[in-house]
């Protein structure tokens, strides 16, 4: 019984960890269009979300998914988005 609730738990795990990792490109791509659109924020807010959105690429292609959606979060609020 013990062995079933371990797999379990671990194909949660893997679930939730997939779940994030589709919702980075998704974040990245409307981080994008937001600046594409050239918001009117000083130009130190703009750079912070482009750092930002940076850093989540990064962590998101090192299959650092929660730090990848902290990063995009931020620079999604900077934003307003």
């Amino acid at each position: 019984m013990k062995i079933h609730a371990f797999l379990a738990a671990i194909a949660l795990t893997c679930t939730a960890s997939l779940a994030l990792a589709n919702h980075c490109p998704a974040d990245m791509k409307a981080i994008d269009e937001a600046m594409s659109k050239q918001p009117s924020l000083a130009a130190a807010d703009l750079d912070e979300a482009a750092r930002l959105r940076a850093e989540g690429e990064a962590f998101h292609k090192a299959g650092k998914h929660k730090e990848s959606m902290e990063s995009l979060a931020r620079a999604r609020k900077i934003l307003g988005i």
